[in-house]
């Protein structure tokens, strides 16, 4: 049997070092929140503080760390797939240590901990701790990623035979410096040799698999050939239960929400199949609806007197009705009528139909090109989310008569509806607006609706006040 790498014990050395390294900072970044709360200035704040001695306090410290390292362990921080990840790494920090801000406050007043714990220093211990845990978690990753470190931590992956999945999966991984695999090999299947790309180290054929994994240090085998006979996929599976190699395969057959793929158990019978996406939870749903119920209100009662402002305008520019009304299709196909500030003149349709705005668009009103670039046109859709049509979040919603056009010419289009339209979105904040690519953006549309959590939604709408790309 070939020798195999150590790189499990690699990762579980770095993420011990990072665990405990994790549990260090976590103290010292309390420690600094109790230090700015009780010893400068910000003692005076509210309440003074009188609890103020390290000692008694010290064993707040120690549970509130406690704390913290749960939250993160419970939105799985450690995981060796993150070694090399540190934004994703910085998303679960955020989320843990707000989490923790939430847990910790609430325990504390429920438990009526003695000292009572001070709200300000909670609410500062939460921006010390989670800014020196990002700057360890970079600084980790810097040093790690610049080291022999990195090598023995990833993983070799060899693929069994070719397809389009897998050369994009091939294309991932290799325009990704710091992806945890790499890809080492291709295996030929007969359907499928003559199809493998030029720039692929060819390993040989499936039928010498055995002695390929014998003669090459490869942790992972990943099928993409399902052409393969039921006996030949247990063969490959067995020889690497045999040679202690991982066996996957890409069910070329799921093309969208492929993150919810789950494996179930029916009478003994093993199924895959998608499951719920997020958004399907009914916890998730009453969630993004309170946000959204919140953020219809608050931008309503903001935005009201610029509405004004631009109707006039519009009004002073060009006769005829201040709002555009029309027709969108929403959530689960269902129609309702969207509301905008007119930015086009009245007959702007008239003599071609439904179409996109294009660049320097002749159509549009000269307070209507501003209102655009802006995004300000769109204020009056706050009432469609307040009403429930729309989500502040959310791919754009499209016409009718374009859909039936879009779902028969491009793939996966339709799934695009199993949420509410948005205000905004990850598309849009990607500059795939207007006249550009609809396979780009629905890709981005059905990326959203299989990753979306609350922070998604704000990163979203934070980027749309930062980036107008194809705003017009």
């Amino acid at each position: 049997m070939s020798a195999k790498r150590s790189y499990p014990r690699s990762q579980n050395l770095l993420l011990t070092l990072q665990f405990l390294g994790d549990i260090l900072i976590c103290y010292l970044g309390l420690c600094a929140g109790y230090w700015l709360r009780f010893h400068t200035p910000m003692r005076r704040l509210g309440v003074e503080a009188t609890s103020s001695n390290f000692a008694v306090y010290n064993q707040l410290l120690l549970l509130g760390a406690a704390f913290l390292i749960i939250s993160y362990a419970y939105l799985r921080l450690y995981d060796a797939r993150l070694l090399l990840r540190p934004q994703r790494s910085a998303n679960i920090i955020m989320r843990g240590t707000f989490f923790w801000f939430l847990l910790f406050l609430s325990t504390s007043l429920i438990l009526k901990f003695d000292p009572a714990v001070s709200r300000i220093f909670v609410a500062t211990s939460c921006l010390t701790t989670l800014s020196a845990m990002l700057l360890w978690r970079f600084a980790y990753f810097y040093l790690l990623s610049r080291s022999d470190w990195r090598e023995r931590i990833t993983q070799r992956v060899a693929l069994v035979g070719w397809s389009p999945d897998s050369e994009n999966l091939t294309q991932a991984i290799t325009n990704d410096r710091n992806h945890p695999y790499t890809v080492y090999g291709v295996i030929t299947t007969p359907t499928t040799e003559s199809q493998v790309s030029r720039d692929q180290k060819v390993l040989g054929p499936v039928e010498n698999i055995d002695a390929i994994l014998a003669e090459n240090l490869i942790d992972i085998i990943v099928v993409a050939d399902l052409d393969l006979s039921r006996e030949q996929l247990g063969g490959i599976a067995a020889i690497c239960e045999r040679r202690y190699v991982e066996f996957k395969v890409i069910p070329s057959f799921f093309q969208v929400f492929v993150s919810s793929l789950r494996m179930q158990t029916i009478s003994g019978v093993p199924l895959l199949g998608i499951e719920q996406i997020p958004l399907h939870s009914l916890p998730n749903q009453m969630l993004k609806r309170c946000v959204d119920l919140t953020g219809a209100l608050v931008g309503l009662v903001l935005s009201a007197p610029l509405m004004v402002i631009f109707a006039l305008l519009v009004r002073r520019e060009s006769p005829g009705p201040v709002l555009y009304r029309q027709v969108r299709t929403g959530r689960h196909g269902r129609t309702f009528t969207i509301y905008k500030l007119r930015s086009m003149r009245p007959d702007a349709e008239s003599g071609t139909g439904p179409q996109w705005a294009v660049a320097h668009d002749p159509r549009r009103l000269k307070i209507g090109a501003f209102m655009r670039e802006w995004n300000l046109d769109e204020l009056p859709q706050f009432w469609n989310i307040l009403i429930g049509d729309m989500s502040l979040v959310g791919p754009r919603p499209e016409r009718p008569e374009l859909i039936r056009q879009f779902e028969h010419e491009i793939p996966h289009y339709n799934p695009r509806h199993e949420v509410r339209p948005g205000l905004t979105g990850w598309a849009q904040v990607n500059g795939l607006r207007g006249n550009t690519s609809l396979v780009d953006r629905i890709r981005y549309d059905l990326y959203y609706i299989e990753n979306w959590s609350v922070w998604f939604d704000i990163q979203i709408m934070l980027l749309t006040f930062l980036r107008r790309q194809n705003a017009y």
